[in-house]
């Protein structure tokens, strides 16, 4: 009975140590406006999901999903009640579509991920539907699905008739959300008509690390904006359709084995439905046509299908690029690189002038890149970590109830998780700090379905005295490497001194630091006290209400610090409430985006977006070195009434713009945020860009072609000293001057007409 006894402890050890974390540690995450029972963490086989490949486990998966009622079918939206599915290794049968609710993540055993299978009388939109119809319409407002993640499975399609329509995952949805480290197998028979990944709205978003085998079509996609990296399509007739688009950045993809590339003939050469797209940094392999566009001298809008090659390898690829009258781009039998390639309007640095040949590549420097490539690391979901390699934050007293106190508790668990070689894992809550939370190097940091960071009170108030709520590294330059993940950091009531993120770390020796869904979010939701009640929209009325100034800055980046990847991180003062009148606007007032100032750069953002600030969403300082994959911003809708004059004083020392001097004698509504302004800096790479202005004074009305594009006079500028600056696809919605050097107009939106923005496919500074 001993040795019995010893065994099944031994065993048991063993398959503690076996199994991933996420599934093995405590869970003790609280939603503080969800009830005093609401599950936030739910095990799939807790809810009698089997996972063994001959149950069929929809319903129980669903009503791990359903549990606690989240906001599902028929809610608008709503923050307060997150959920973080986990499923275990094994294979779940299911017969039907599995719905994730809003604010939910589905996450698999990283280390083993699960397969999901069809059977194959299987009834759905999706193995995986993100957003059903549950009528003629999507149930969530696409443009307004926000903060979800799907994360290591295997969708397997393969048991249902390849003749019958299916499709692997439905997901459209918007920014904050993510696709990761996912294999979609379908049948590869001549007759297949499956899908892999489809989606026909909203506004994106970032996917990484994902697999199609087989199939008619890997991924079928329509969307404003995103950006993807690390794709692989292996077996498919069509590896990409672009159903439509305003901007796409593709990165890392290897196509191999398949007829089509990329088809981006959707809409037809008379009505062209793809904006731009931006292909860097892939290699195509033993496919027919590597991309097929319907691009032609009379196609209307006049810039679309904007193409931008950088970077590609071909090995058996006969015809690299076709149009409506055959081959535009011969490709290769045997291995042949494109250094870049470009159809579209250029202005290099002035134009337009309308290209469809070779480019010169932008000089990339090397700090920048691996093996040519521009340098990518995948979030870290620690495989190989026991779950004696995490300290939960509730250990260290921290209530996360949005009320407490939770300042000297947080800091004690960031120190001490660190001071041990810990993971620190903050469960889910609202945790109100009151002063500055240090984060030191070495520190990791994961969330448990994004997690809130709340600051409050007088110390953060000051507007003349801007404070940092989270602060990592002591001081600029100080050496040191973080990884940190998937929480947000925001404000609570009114913070006009909060500084949401100060970034100072100084990270060398060729390992960068990184955030990889780390977002600041502020004001519309739940416990910032920054909602419809007390910030509700006022158009017409230019009055400043103290209590809705929430923020002095959403991220600075300070001049000694270097080495950092962003990857999907979402800089969003809030435009609407979420939770208490889901979708009803506010007025609420952050004085400024992303300021980067970092002398060294070696800086690197894939898919990040920067929302509503008042000055600037993108400011580039005396910096460098700088890749930036698909940015995204959006000029506050309440403007002009009140303009960017207010509430925030231009600071020289922060080498904010000064509207009153730029805008003196300048006609129209000059007096606006910019979307990226570059000053006195060098080598900055952007491969795409959406820089948008949708309202003035809350009406869209200025937003369209037949109105002028009247929402404001200028938003991008190059300013003094600018070497090697090179945009490729800049999207501008809104704005008469798309881009401006030194206070002169380089390009004016209506020489540059696209599917709904304007486009200028190459700029290139010098």
């Amino acid at each position: 009975m001993r040795f019995t006894s010893l065994l099944l402890a031994l065993a048991g050890a063993a398959s503690s140590v076996n199994a991933y974390w996420l599934g093995d540690i405590a869970h003790q995450g609280h939603a503080p406006f969800a009830g005093p029972n609401y599950p936030v963490f739910r095990n799939v086989k807790d809810y009698g999901a089997r996972g063994d490949g001959v149950a069929d486990d929809t319903a129980a998966i669903n009503a791990a999903i359903t549990a606690g009622n989240p906001c599902n079918r028929g809610c608008a939206s709503s923050t307060t009640t997150p959920g973080l599915v986990y499923f275990p290794a094994g294979t779940y049968k299911i017969s039907g579509s599995i719905r994730p609710a809003y604010f939910t993540m589905l996450i698999g055993d990283a280390s083993n991920p699960p397969t999901l299978k069809a059977t194959s009388n299987f009834e759905g939109f999706g193995l995986i539907d993100g957003n059903p119809y549950y009528t003629d319409v999507l149930n969530w407002k696409a443009v307004n699905v926000f903060f979800r993640q799907v994360r290591n499975f295997i969708i397997d399609t393969t048991a249902i008739p390849a003749n019958k329509a299916a499709t692997g995952m439905h997901w459209p949805t918007s920014q904050a959300t993510s696709l990761q480290n996912i294999v979609f197998n379908m049948p590869t028979s001549p007759d297949v008509v499956h899908v892999g990944l489809f989606i026909e709205e909203g506004s994106g978003g970032f996917m990484t690390d994902l697999t199609f085998n087989g199939g008619a079509t890997g991924a079928s996609m329509g969307n404003q904006q995103y950006t993807m990296r690390n794709l692989v399509f292996n077996n498919c007739k069509t590896a990409i359709i672009q159903i439509w688009d305003w901007g796409w950045t593709y990165m890392g993809l290897s196509i191999n084995n398949c007829g089509v590339g990329i088809d981006m003939t959707g809409g037809g050469s008379q009505n062209i439905a793809t904006g731009s797209v931006t292909l860097i940094d892939s290699t195509l392999t033993n496919v027919g046509v590597g991309i097929k566009t319907a691009r032609t001298a009379n196609s209307r809008p006049d810039t679309a299908g904007a193409l931008v090659l950088e970077n590609i390898d071909l090995r058996n690829v006969p015809v690299a690029i076709q149009d409506p009258s055959g081959t535009l781009l011969p490709g290769t039998t045997g291995a042949l690189t494109i250094p870049a390639w470009a159809s579209g309007n250029t202005y290099t640095p002035s134009g337009p002038r309308r290209v469809s040949s070779a480019i010169t590549p932008n000089p990339r420097p090397a700090t920048l890149l691996v093996n040519g490539r521009y340098y990518t690391r995948s979030k870290p979901q620690y495989e190989s970590e026991p779950r004696s390699s995490f300290l939960s934050v509730r250990s260290f007293g921290a209530r996360g109830d949005a009320s407490a106190d939770d300042t000297a508790a947080l800091q004690a668990a960031i120190d001490g998780a660190t001071a041990s070689n810990k993971i620190l894992f903050l469960d889910y809550g609202l945790y109100r700090v009151t002063s500055t939370i240090r984060i030191p190097p070495g520190a990791r940091i994961v969330g448990e379905s994004f997690p809130v960071i709340l600051s409050s009170g007088a110390y953060f108030n000051d507007i003349n005295n801007p404070k940092p709520v989270v602060q990592i590294g002591s001081s600029s330059g100080q050496v040191g490497y973080v990884e940190l993940s998937d929480f947000i950091v925001s404000t609570q009531n009114a913070q006009a001194g909060a500084v949401c993120i100060e970034y100072n770390l100084a990270s060398g020796g060729g390992v960068p630091s990184g955030m990889w869904d780390v977002h600041v979010r502020i004001g519309g939701f739940t416990g910032t006290q920054q909602q419809v009640g007390e910030c509700l929209k006022t158009p017409g009325n230019p009055t400043v209400r103290n209590e809705c100034i929430v923020a002095f800055m959403a991220m600075h980046v300070t001049k000694g610090a270097y080495g950092l990847l962003m990857e999907n991180v979402w800089l969003w003062t809030a435009d609407h409430d979420i939770d208490e009148q889901a979708n009803t606007q506010i007025t609420i007032y952050s004085g400024r985006g992303l300021y980067i100032e970092s002398e060294r750069g070696q800086l690197w953002l894939y898919g990040t977006g920067s929302e509503h600030h008042v000055l600037y969403q993108y400011q580039i300082v005396n910096s460098g070195n700088i890749f930036m994959g698909q940015i995204q911003t959006e000029t506050p809708y309440y403007m002009p009434i009140p303009n960017a004059l207010v509430p925030f004083n231009p600071i020289p020392a922060l080498n904010d713009p000064d509207y009153r001097v730029s805008c003196a004698g300048v006609a129209g509504n000059c007096q606006a945020s910019w979307g990226v302004r570059v000053i006195d800096s060098r080598n900055v790479f952007v491969y795409g860009a959406g820089v948008y202005s949708f309202f003035s004074d809350y009406s869209t009305t200025c937003s369209t072609f037949a109105a002028g594009q009247t929402c404001q006079e200028r938003i991008v500028s190059i300013e003094r000293s600018a070497d090697n600056v090179n945009i490729y696809n800049l999207n501008t919605i809104g704005s008469r001057s798309m881009l401006n050097r030194n206070g002169a107009m380089v390009a004016f939106y209506n020489d540059n007409v696209n599917v709904y923005p304007s486009n200028i496919a190459v700029y290139k500074s010098n």
